[in-house]
């Protein structure tokens, strides 16, 4: 167990991130399937932009790698475009 009071706050505070990171994880995967889910192509390319925004949002705080957010925006729009 921790000893020092800033190892207890590192503790409650880390806790308190992995939450939210799992959190905001969780709704861009859920995002990304209902856009590779939709069929109609409007509906889809206005999905799109606003899943392509989550993506980047993950990648800056690095939940996800940039490279990963690359491939996931790359394969949503050809997606999109192929519908």
């Amino acid at each position: 167990m921790a000893n020092h009071k800033s190892a207890l706050k590192r503790i409650r505070s880390n806790e308190k991130k992995r939450v939210l990171n799992r959190y905001q994880h969780k709704t861009t995967r859920n995002a990304v399937k209902a856009l590779r889910l939709s069929i109609d192509k409007a509906d889809a390319s206005s999905k799109l932009s606003a899943v392509i925004s989550m993506i980047d949002k993950l990648a800056k705080k690095n939940i996800i790698h940039d490279n990963k957010a690359s491939n996931l925006k790359s394969k949503l729009t050809r997606h999109v475009a192929k519908l």
